[in-house]
């Protein structure tokens, strides 16, 4: 029996096995996480010796990589890591400034959302640059840490000009109505994830003092958001990114957030993880890309913490308990293809790595004060 099949019968009531020490779990899985961290601060999305491409700096990425880190307390790490973000931006500021005058007409001309992460410079080859959920959720973490957890990421007068572009660029975009290719990297949509990343980004940065926001950002984006609830888009009617606007960003009300519970769980979740939308072809197993969609590790975690969110522990830790079948000795992989065990070569994922652990800590918080 390994560690996790024992830690796992530990948490759901086992009195025969030797308790596992929750502390050390979670180092375990830390060390994992910390070593895609590289030299400049930035995260990569996997190993560095994968040959699918994610061996590179997503903003979102580093998003959801950094929350384990935050969670802990390691401000270091965190504050490391969007002190790296900032200079991306920075290095990238005459691209930000003309969008700014002009709307782009193109998807290289906006904001690239991954970067090679020593050199922070873009990659051109043919992607969805069109992502204006990493733009939101960007500005989200740096005013939630500065506002409400005090820790200070702003250090002078250029991280606070780059942070107002970024606010006067989603101005310009008109955020609100601009198709982009969302979380997934796909077709372009207005997006419900996208325009609650952004909302909830603009709205979070708004109480940092001398970051200016109009109001009517603000409204624009609630009023377009509340219209396309509960759909994700107008092709999708489910989506998991849809989870992002009851955790991390709260943008939704108690009637919103549980119509998105019942969708994903109705009609997203599987065996060894979450679909992230019907007809996905990403790692489809189905020849014809139909029926068989990969099943995303992290939607376990992600259901997880919003449950402990909630109050509904039993709910937690049933899809904790899920969670924990997803581990393997590498880590926790991206995917598992549909209705097996086998999973693919992103393994492990950052971003699965650390809902695990701040699934885990929030689930467990009194267990581990105990050991």
């Amino acid at each position: 029996m390994t560690s996790f099949q024992k830690f796992l019968k530990n948490i759901f009531g086992s009195k025969k096995e030797t308790p596992i020490n929750y502390n050390q779990l979670i180092r375990q899985h830390l060390k994992i996480l910390k070593k895609l961290q590289t030299k400049s601060g930035l995260f990569l999305a996997s190993n560095s010796n994968v040959k699918t491409g994610y061996d590179k700096a997503w903003l979102r990425d580093n998003f959801y990589e950094c929350i384990a880190f935050e969670v802990l307390n390691d401000w270091s790490t965190v504050k490391r890591t969007y002190g790296a973000i900032l200079e991306v931006f920075k290095k990238h500021e005459y691209k930000i400034d003309y969008a700014i005058l002009k709307k782009p007409e193109y998807t290289h001309q906006y904001i690239h959302a991954r970067y090679n992460p020593e050199t922070f410079d873009e990659f051109w080859e043919e992607w969805g640059n069109k992502q204006n959920d990493s733009i939101g959720c960007i500005l989200f973490k740096i005013g939630e840490l500065e506002s409400v957890k005090k820790i200070k990421i702003l250090e002078d007068e250029n991280d606070y000009r780059i942070v107002q572009k970024l606010v006067d660029y989603l101005s310009t975009l008109e955020y609100w109505h601009d198709p982009d290719s969302g979380m997934w990297e796909e077709n372009q949509e207005i997006h419900a994830s996208s325009v609650g990343a952004c909302l909830a980004g603009l709205k979070m940065i708004r109480n940092v003092g001398g970051i200016k926001v109009s109001g009517e950002l603000i409204k624009k984006g609630e009023e377009v958001l509340n219209r396309l609830l509960p759909r994700e888009s107008q092709k999708k009617f489910v989506d998991l990114a849809l989870l992002s606007l009851i955790w991390p960003y709260n943008v939704v009300d108690k009637k919103q957030g549980d119509e998105i519970l019942k969708n994903v769980e109705y009609h997203l979740v599987r065996k060894r993880g979450v679909i992230r939308y019907k007809g996905d072809h990403y790692y489809n197993k189905n020849s014809d890309n139909f029926s068989e969609e990969a099943e995303w590790t992290f939607g376990f975690s992600w259901l997880a913490l919003i449950y402990e969110m909630l109050g509904k522990v039993n709910k937690a830790e049933s899809f904790m308990k899920r969670e924990m079948k997803d581990t393997t000795k590498e880590g926790i992989p991206e995917l598992y293809f549909s209705n097996s065990d086998k999973y693919n070569e992103n393994t492990p994922l950052g971003w699965s790595e650390s809902l695990f652990i701040t699934a885990l800590y929030y689930i467990n918080k009194k267990r581990m004060k105990e050991e």
